[in-house]
């Protein structure tokens, strides 16, 4: 009887299995890890502590790559100017075009920023006029009490014994 043509989809066993459950786990990233960490120890402690130890002996656990690698994807999707997609710094073929679409894109930029300046400039104005208001009133708090005080032969003396 030849065993290895049976045993053969499952050669490996059970390493063969945890071998691709981490595999799976690893495309997944470091959240991934986590949930199964969190579901083995609700369900079965001893699995979620096992996960815990894993993942700080292979340091998983602290491992950086996946924010290094999710920051290199970001920055992959955005242009090089930062504002906008790939799609919109990518040469179409068409000279002409790809000139009328960086021309508008800087003027977009432009008038992007002169909007967050235009912004800026009404904060600080509203800034300003609330300061100035306060202002005022302050003064005209402190010489109203001033003007309203008794003189001191007005002062009654209803608390007397």
């Amino acid at each position: 009887m030849n065993t290895s043509s049976t045993t053969a989809p499952y050669s490996g066993g059970v390493f063969s299995v945890l071998r691709r459950a981490q595999a799976w786990l690893d495309d997944k990233g470091k959240g991934a890890w986590l949930a199964a960490m969190v579901l083995g120890f609700i369900f079965v402690w001893p699995v979620g502590l096992g996960l815990l130890a894993y993942m700080i002996w292979s340091k998983r656990m602290f491992n950086r790559s996946s924010c290094a690698e999710r920051r290199a994807r970001h920055q992959a999707n955005w242009g090089q100017r930062g504002h906008w997609g790939p799609s919109s710094m990518r040469s179409s073929g068409n000279a002409a075009f790809d000139a009328y679409k960086t021309d508008m894109l800087r003027r977009l930029e432009d008038e992007q920023t002169a909007f967050e300046s235009f912004l800026q400039r009404l904060r600080e104005a509203k800034d300003k006029s609330e300061f100035d208001n306060f202002m005022e009133e302050r003064a005209r708090a402190a010489s109203t009490p001033a003007a309203a005080a008794p003189s001191n032969g007005d002062v009654t003396r209803s608390g007397e014994y």
